[in-house]
């Protein structure tokens, strides 16, 4: 992967010139990057797409825990724009809506409304997820007006069946994502929903490509951010 990167990360012009300050200065456009830099990144991206956690990662490499976990957002956010492009005008072959919420909260109603409700869609033997409005922001408002049980009832029969749903047959792409989802899901220890849109992509991601797909799709997407 590195060598992938011997080369102006710019105009991909070959003649590079190290620099005292330890950059590299390309020959052509005569711009400056950091070829220590970028040999970080691309060690941290193989730690990401081998599933290390950003505290396995960090211990590994010898990588300041923050530093980490900003590198890892910004790979989330490269593969959810990636995807959103990738699903463009496909074709979908069947659909199903899912509802998430972690073990520890289930026993407790009113947590039912920091559920993550989201749609997949499955095309070309890849899934896609379309996730729903979060319902955390009229939590208030139920309790308040004393409602909340008769909600819940409800919610519940709704999570029994699935009112939205386009699936060919039980054991289909979609529900092999699920299952996948769950465990991986797990690894976190508890996702705030303003950051749960890209575990989430990162998790379809990486039940849509094999690891070196990962790898080759990531470091061009890495790459063509620079």
């Amino acid at each position: 992967m590195v060598e992938y990167f011997m080369k102006c990360i710019y105009c991909q012009h070959t003649k590079l010139y190290e620099l005292k300050s330890g950059q590299m200065k390309c020959a052509k456009c005569k711009k400056k990057f950091s070829e220590k830099k970028i040999k970080t990144d691309l060690k941290i991206m193989e730690y990401f797409c081998e599933n290390f956690t950003v505290n396995e990662a960090s211990k590994k490499l010898f990588i300041n825990y923050i530093t980490l976990k900003k590198r890892y957002e910004f790979f989330r956010q490269l593969i959810a724009n990636y995807l959103e492009k990738a699903y463009q005008n496909k074709q979908i072959i069947e659909y199903d809506e899912y509802i998430y919420l972690e073990k520890s909260k289930k026993k407790v109603k009113e947590n039912i409304f920091d559920a993550q409700n989201f749609l997949t869609l499955a095309y070309d033997d890849k899934v896609y997820n379309l996730l729903m409005p979060n319902l955390n922001k009229y939590k208030n408002q139920f309790l308040d007006n004393n409602i909340e049980e008769v909600y819940f009832k409800e919610f519940s029969k709704f999570m029994m069946r699935n009112k939205i749903s386009k699936t060919k047959k039980r054991e289909n792409r979609i529900t092999q994502f699920w299952l996948f989802f769950e465990e991986s899901i797990l690894k976190y220890k508890g996702v705030g929903s303003e950051n749960f849109f890209y575990y989430l992509k990162e998790i379809e991601f990486k039940f849509n490509y094999s690891k070196e797909m990962q790898k080759e799709i990531l470091a061009e997407l890495y790459q063509n951010s620079l």
